[in-house]
């Protein structure tokens, strides 16, 4: 397989809310309690989550936050170019992808509280990852701002966040 319809079709991927495409295909069935998670969870969260990411090289994963790591695994494509930005409002950016010698890393975290987005490294291409969170993912730790909000925080950074902002947000 080496188009991103076969991958799409083949792993049943739906269009994510950030950008890209995705299927949840395990969340754990052992259960954190709220008191034994960090502060700022609202209830109990299972474990862990993973699902399977797809980006096209014309689209582009705007900036957002989770509550959890983020542990990205890279499988096949173009790398990912992850761009982060932590708390204090310091841009890094990571390259996802299996040429090791070239300053990629097959698997990397995201802390979290950082605000991050992806992008593929070639235009015409695609990148697969599948995404561990842990605690497990849920939409109520999810944040993902306009871009307008989050230049208003780091307007320093406005060319790196429109770069990977949604259309009309």
């Amino acid at each position: 397989m080496t188009a991103a319809t076969d991958w799409i079709e083949a792993l049943d991927l739906s269009p994510h809310p950030e950008g890209g495409f995705y299927r949840e295909f395990h969340r754990s069935q052992h259960i954190l309690e709220e008191e034994s998670l960090p502060r700022g969870f609202s209830g109990d969260r299972e474990l862990g989550s993973v699902i399977h990411y797809l980006l096209t090289g014309d689209d582009s994963s705007a900036f957002h936050r989770l509550r959890s790591d983020e542990i990205w695994h890279f499988h096949d494509g173009s790398p990912f170019l992850i761009h982060m930005i932590d708390p204090k409002g310091v841009h890094s950016a990571a390259r996802l992808g299996l040429n090791v010698s070239g300053g990629e890393v097959p698997c990397f975290v995201v802390p979290a509280g950082h605000y991050f987005g992806a992008e593929v490294a070639a235009d015409d291409s695609f990148a697969l990852a599948s995404c561990t969170v842990i605690p497990a993912f849920s939409f109520d730790d999810f944040e993902m701002p306009t871009s307008d909000e989050l230049i208003s925080i780091f307007p320093h950074l406005k060319s790196e966040i429109l770069h990977l902002s949604r259309k009309g947000t």
